[in-house]
């Protein structure tokens, strides 16, 4: 045997060496990417509920969400209304405030005056029934009220 057909023999037994750890580190990758193939499978048939059951809990937040929303706008709406109905009875409390002060000061002064007037009067019929007797009641023209004395005839 010559050196170049050495040569080619060792050549060939190499790239025969070289193909069978091909062809084992191959089946090794197919029985690996099998694995991972039914591992894969088995992840589906595990994740599929669990994103089901995702989907639905975010079905009930959304709605949820919304119903807070309608809520919170409902809310707003009745504060709104609480707002302007407690503005409109603080101004008709202000207007019936000014409106009612003055005739109300005006008749609690004028019941005031009549009170003491009267008193006033009585005093003065007492004092004349003690001082004789015969006293009348006589009004002057300036509206006052003044006591004199008729004698008796």
């Amino acid at each position: 045997m010559t050196a170049g057909e050495l040569a080619i023999l060792l050549a060939c037994i190499v790239l025969v060496i070289g193909f069978a750890a091909l062809v084992v580190v191959l089946s090794r990758v197919l029985d690996t990417l099998r694995a991972l193939r039914l591992e894969l499978t088995d992840l589906r048939h595990e994740t599929r509920p669990l994103l089901a059951e995702l989907r639905a809990s975010t079905d009930e937040a959304r709605d949820a969400v919304e119903e807070a929303r309608h809520d919170l706008d409902r809310f707003d709406r009745v504060l709104g209304s609480a707002e302007a109905i407690s503005g409109a009875v603080a101004s008709t409390g202000r207007v019936a405030r000014l409106a009612l002060s003055t005739p109300v000061i005006k008749a609690t002064a004028l019941a005031t005056g009549t009170k003491r007037a009267a008193r006033r009067l009585r005093r003065r019929q007492a004092r004349a029934l003690r001082n004789g007797g015969g006293g009348q009641l006589v009004v002057m023209d300036g509206g006052a009220p003044s006591s004199k004395r008729r004698s008796r005839a």
